[in-house]
């Protein structure tokens, strides 16, 4: 009797652990791969007819293509901040106050705090393999060189090989500055007049034509000195600093050399895939393109129609392309979602270097005019989405994590507040409307719109509360700045509030008014309800991009060999 008991236990076992093994064979690996400041007007399914881009166009045939796929933020490290938690960036602390919009130095000690969740985090706990190839842009360090407290092996991912930073003009040879400019030269200005008062006391002193004492040279030569010091260090050398390649916690080139980067970046995000075919893996690649400054691999330039920009986007392509193939090589089409997008719209101040909004309005760091925010977003899945369709609701960049994180048998937290929301009712067409009915949309800390898509309605109302001011006069862009800010002078309250219809008036070219809208007043009414309520779910959180925790910290900065002597390339056989 006994026996037989035991017999069917052990059955029960089996049939139990086979279930489980059969569940989770079932989930699918993820590859989601993320272009910086590419504008959704530059690819060939969003209606570009003068640039290439015949994968990327081919993964929206094969798959899903969202049409109203939103950033949370119009620069990279809230809208990335977002991106990885699901969250609002000012939760976790990533919302500027100020001038000070994104980590500017690879050694501040601001960064992704290290109690936030991202998806990656949750993976890991199913046994996911998680990994990172490319651009972080969310800090590495908080009070030591090594502690590494904001780094992706810190949140989440098993393998890191690419950028902490990002790519700024500093990092090729020729392409001019791109970190607090103004400030550099008022410090300059400020060392050569030191400088100048020092060597005149010295000549004077020298000459005999006055007495003057020896303590007060010593003491202008000690404050020439710093001032140099205080230019110099942090800001001619940020190449050095700021335009690194690391593998997880090392530092592998310093500085990174722009000619083989995508080669590298591409071979290390394919071997990733390779090794961890039998699964379940998440590959984030978040590519160095399209940022200024702009540069192409051999065999990609002068082959596109738009110049050095679309040399950019079509060496994109070929990216994308080869993840596809890999995919495919692999045998896990079918097994793997994959998932394109930009970080948030092109950045026009930059001109031909810039990219193109389509009939968006506005652009990079313009608060939530679309231009900015509206961003290419595709999802291909093979055997499991339909082939070809269109979601037009609202959809957003944070949807990404509660859609990886339940497709891969994890549990959504429940100490925090998520934005996000689970994508797949949408992409199989279980449902045909956006769980979104509001989305706000933040300048910084500062609420700057709001988005309304009433459930009696297909209308989709967007209501501005301030706007970023134009320079010059008659402009479409910052150009006297070069990037909108959103405080202060640099913008214009409106009261009452902007109102455009998006379903009508995508381009936000046409405000409404009492007497062209009869849902005017109800429109303001119930997104100022929305707003009440949404803020009622803020909670204080410490504040990540102050100039204290942004500015240079020699004792925070990673280096490849002794301090401050860094230097080092990648050896060829890793390349």
């Amino acid at each position: 009797m006994l026996g037989n008991w035991s017999l069917r236990l052990f059955a029960a076992l089996l049939v139990l652990l086979y279930v489980t093994k059969a569940d989770q064979d079932s989930r699918p690996n993820f590859v989601l791969m993320m272009v910086d400041d590419l504008g959704i007007g530059d690819i060939g399914c969003y209606g570009n007819d003068t640039i290439r881009t015949p994968n990327i166009d081919r993964l929206a045939a094969d798959g899903v293509k969202l049409t109203q796929h939103l950033a949370a933020a119009p620069l990279c490290t809230p809208s990335r901040t977002a991106f990885m938690t699901g969250r609002y960036a000012l939760r976790a602390g990533l919302g500027s106050t100020g001038r000070v919009q994104v980590i500017l130095f690879l050694a501040g000690s601001g960064g992704l705090p290290p109690n936030e969740t991202t998806f990656a985090k949750l993976l890991q706990k199913q046994g996911y393999t998680t990994g990172i190839v490319g651009k972080w842009h969310l800090g590495v360090n908080c009070e030591s060189r090594n502690d590494h407290c904001h780094h992706p092996n810190n949140h989440g991912f098993d393998f890191f090989y690419g950028l902490p930073f990002t790519l700024f003009k500093d990092c090729k040879p020729g392409a001019g500055k791109g970190v607090l400019v103004d400030v550099q030269e008022t410090l300059w200005q400020l060392s050569a007049l030191l400088a100048l008062a020092f060597l005149t006391l010295l000549v004077v002193r020298a000459s005999g034509l006055l007495r003057i004492s020896r303590t007060l040279v010593v003491f202008l030569a000690v404050l020439t000195l710093l001032s140099v010091i205080v230019w110099f260090v942090p800001f001619e050398l940020l190449q050095t600093w700021n335009c690194i390649i690391m593998r997880n916690g090392e530092v592998v080139e310093q500085p990174m050399k722009l000619e083989t980067l995508n080669t590298r970046m591409m071979s290390e995000a394919e071997q990733f895939m390779e090794r961890h075919r039998d699964g379940p893996f998440l590959l984030f690649l978040s590519l160095a393109h399209v940022h200024t400054p702009l540069f192409v691999s051999e065999g990609f330039a002068g082959k596109s129609k738009h110049g050095l920009y679309g040399d950019n986007v079509e060496e994109v392509d070929w990216m994308v392309g080869r993840m596809v193939e890999t995919i495919e090589r692999l045998g896990l089409s079918e097994k793997t979602l994959m998932y394109f997008t930009s970080d948030h719209g092109g950045h026009i101040e930059d001109g031909p270097n810039g990219g193109w909004n389509g009939i968006y309005r506005g652009g990079k760091a313009m608060g939530g005019w679309e231009g900015g925010i509206r961003v290419p977003g595709i999802f291909r899945w093979s055997g499991r989405l339909t082939p070809g369709r269109e979601v037009e609701e609202p959809t957003s960049l944070m949807d990404v994590f509660p859609t990886v994180v339940k497709l891969a048998g994890g549990a959504l937290p429940e100490d925090r507040v998520l934005d996000g929301h689970d994508l797949m009712p949408l992409l199989e067409g279980e449902t045909s409307r956006s769980e979104h009915e509001f989305m706000f949309h933040y300048c910084g800390i500062y609420l700057n719109a709001v988005r309304w898509h009433p459930s009696d309605s297909d209308s989709i109302f967007k209501v501005h509360f301030f706007t970023p001011n134009f320079s010059p006069a008659g402009a479409v862009g910052c150009y006297d700045i070069n990037i909108c800010l959103c405080h202060g002078d640099h913008v214009t309250y409106h009261s009452p509030p902007l109102v455009f219809d998006l379903s009508e008036d995508p381009s936000e070219s046409r405000p409404l008014s009492p007497e062209t809208e009869e849902r005017f007043a109800e429109v303001l009414q119930r997104v100022e309800r929305a707003v009440k309520e949404h803020r009622q779910t803020l909670t204080p959180a410490e504040k990540q991009l102050t100039w204290a925790n942004i500015v240079w910290k020699p004792w925070l900065q990673p280096c490849c060999g002794s301090f401050p002597f860094c230097s080092c390339e990648e050896p060829a056989a890793a390349q």
